[in-house]
C-alpha cells in the first residue's frame, strides 16, 4: 500500500541552517561597526580641540621649561662668576698685602735711614755754623784753623755719603727742584691766582697803610 508524500522528508536541514548562517554573516558584513566606519564632523572637531588643547598643554610646560633652564644657566653662571672672581680677589690681595708690607718695611728703613742722615747732617751742619773765627787768636790760629778744616771736610764727607744713598739729594734732583722754585718766583701777575694777588698787594701797599693810620691816630689825638 502506498504511502503519503511527506515534502518534509526531503529537506536538507544541515543545508538551510548553513544558507541562513552565510545570509547573516553577509547582512552583518554590509553595516560597518564603530571601528571601521568613517569619524562624523563632531568626533573630528572634538579631536582637533583635545590636540589643540594637548599642544597648548605642551607649549606651557616647554615655556616653563625654558624659563627653568634659563634661570639654572643665570645661576651657574653667578656661580662661576663667585668662584672665578673669589679666587682672583683672594690672590690680588694676598699678593697686594706681600708687596705693602715689603714696601712698608723697605719704608720704615729707608725712614730709619734718613732719620740718622738727618742727624748726621744737622750735627754737621751746627759744627760747621759754630766755628767761630772772629774768636781766634794769634796764639792758636793755626790750631783752630787745622780744627776748622778737619770739621768742614768731616761735613763733607757726610754730605757726600747722603747724596749717594738718597736720590733726592743727587745734582739733578736739586737742579730740577731749584729750576722749579725759580721759575715758580717768575711767574707774571697776570697769571698768578686771585690770593697771590692779594698777598702780593698787601705786601707792597701795607707800609702805606701803616703811616697813613698813623697819621689819623696823631690827628685824632690832637
Amino acid at each position: 500500500m502506498a504511502t503519503g508524500f511527506d515534502a518534509s522528508e526531503f529537506v536538507d536541514r544541515e543545508f538551510e541552517a548553513a544558507q541562513s548562517t552565510f545570509r547573516g554573516a553577509a547582512a552583518m558584513s554590509s553595516i560597518p561597526d564603530d571601528a571601521n566606519r568613517a569619524p562624523t564632523r563632531d568626533e573630528v572637531d572634538s579631536k582637533v580641540g583635545d590636540l589643540q588643547s594637548k599642544l597648548a598643554e605642551l607649549k606651557r610646560a616647554q615655556t616653563a621649561l625654558e624659563q627653568e633652564r634659563a634661570g639654572l644657566e643665570e645661576t651657574r653662571r653667578r656661580q662661576t662668576e663667585f668662584t672665578t672672581g673669589r679666587q682672583e680677589i683672594i690672590h690680588q690681595l694676598t699678593r697686594g698685602i706681600g708687596l705693602l708690607e715689603e714696601a712698608e718695611f723697605a719704608a720704615r728703613r729707608d725712614a730709619e735711614q734718613m732719620g740718622r742722615t738727618l742727624g748726621e747732617m744737622r750735627e754737621a751742619l751746627n759744627k760747621v755754623q759754630g766755628i767761630n773765627d772772629q774768636a781766634w787768636t794769634k796764639d792758636d790760629f793755626q790750631i783752630e784753623l787745622t780744627r776748622a778744616n778737619t770739621t768742614i771736610e768731616n761735613a763733607r764727607m757726610e754730605w757726600n755719603a747722603a747724596r749717594l744713598k738718597w736720590i733726592v739729594l743727587s745734582p739733578e734732583n736739586i737742579e730740577r727742584v731749584e729750576a722749579k722754585e725759580a721759575a715758580k718766583a717768575q711767574v707774571p701777575l697776570t697769571e698768578r691766582s686771585f690770593l697771590q694777588l692779594c698777598s702780593f698787594g698787601i705786601a707792597l701797599t701795607w707800609p702805606i697803610l701803616l703811616g697813613l693810620v698813623s697819621l689819623i691816630v696823631v690827628l685824632l689825638l690832637r
